[in-house]
């Protein structure tokens, strides 16, 4: 038979029992409370008794109590494999995905878990599967999204510029106002909704992939909005045209729900009816042109896909009276949110403080 072990002495029995009630971890719990029975002298068979082990576990357990003390009687978790990507194979990983591949050479114009293993096989000779390839670029902070869409001939120069001379285009705009008047800043556009209706992602077994029904009728309506973000109002018309008629419409419309005495800047892209000589602009309302084949910097279109994407897709519309049901259910939806007006539409480079 083997010799016993002995406990170590540093701490008596009344201050293991203390430890014991102080910590969180159950099996550390169990271990504690064995250890004090060995040392106010019960037998190792009954001290195993009290940590619902048998001796040779609790002989274990003594053996690292004496070597790292109480924080030794915590479960350590299994180190595992080693990791089949170290730090230059993921740095390597991170770059060819931030650069995406050039299809003239790549063969490919979005990189698949099959190309990035190949990428690694080349330069370094080492074999993944996909799940490993998945889960290093979602440790890396890359998530599997849908692009969004740039206009084809646009100048990146522009937006910066325009974005950087923002606040400079609205003091010229202050200067022809009253004094103190303040400025409120929004976003305008349109979106066309009818019956050949958008299909938007939803969530679905894994493997399958969900049908939704779509419509092949043509009749469609025009919902012309306005939203400003810093305050989360906004004005919209649904209307059956879109034409300098119409944007009129929508002028007088927004007019009406900027702030008692306060000025607004209409961010807008360079449609012809946005521009059209005909149009006879509110008094308290200026248009600001937006660069052209630059949509992204109109937060009026995030608004239009969060519609899209909660009220207005994956449907089939009755009729034309069906489809401007739906948009103003949408629109009033909307309204209700002002916060989410505010999370979706607010851009830095165009907040305005209401106390300029």
């Amino acid at each position: 038979m083997g010799q016993p072990i002995a406990v170590r002495t540093d701490l008596t029995a009344v201050e293991v029992r203390r430890l014991a009630r102080r910590a969180k971890d159950s099996d550390q719990v169990r271990r504690l409370l064995a250890i004090a029975a060995v040392l106010d002298g019960a037998s190792r068979t009954e001290a195993a008794k009290v940590g619902g082990m048998d001796r040779q576990t609790l002989r274990d357990w003594v053996i690292r109590f004496n070597e790292q003390g109480p924080d030794g009687l915590i479960n350590v978790p299994a180190p595992g494999a080693p990791a089949k990507l170290n730090e230059e194979h993921r740095a390597f990983l991170a770059q060819i995905v931030d650069e995406g591949p050039i299809p003239a050479i790549h063969g490919v114009v979005r990189w698949r878990a099959c190309d990035l293993i190949m990428r690694l096989h080349e330069e370094f000779g080492i074999s993944v599967s996909d799940d490993t390839v998945y889960r290093a670029l979602k440790d890396l902070g890359f998530s599997h999204v849908s692009a969004r869409p740039r206009a084809y001939k646009q100048d990146p120069d522009a937006i910066e510029a325009y974005k950087k001379n923002f606040h400079s285009s609205v003091e010229d705009i202050r200067s022809s106002l009253a004094p103190d008047t303040p400025v409120e800043v929004w976003f305008q556009d349109e979106m066309r909704v009818g019956q050949k209706n958008k299909l938007t992602y939803r969530w679905a077994r894994k493997g399958s992939r969900p049908r939704a029904a779509h419509d092949q009728r043509t009749q469609s309506t025009y919902l012309f909005g306005a939203v400003c973000p810093e305050l989360g109002t906004g004005a919209a018309l649904v209307l059956p045209f879109c034409n300098t008629e119409a944007m009129q419409l929508h002028l007088d419309e927004i007019s009406t729900k900027v702030s008692h005495g306060a000025h607004a800047i209409i961010i807008l892209d360079q449609a012809g009816w946005h521009g059209a000589k005909q149009l006879s602009v509110p008094h308290n309302i200026s248009l600001l042109p937006l660069p052209p084949r630059s949509p992204e910097l109109n937060s009026q279109e995030n608004i239009w896909q969060f519609m899209r994407q909660n009220w207005l897709s994956n449907r089939v519309f009755k009729s034309y009276d069906d489809i401007v049901d739906h948009c103003c259910y949408a629109w009033n939806t909307l309204i209700a949110q002002p916060w989410k007006i505010m999370s979706i539409g607010l851009r830095d480079w165009a907040y305005i403080g209401r106390s300029l």
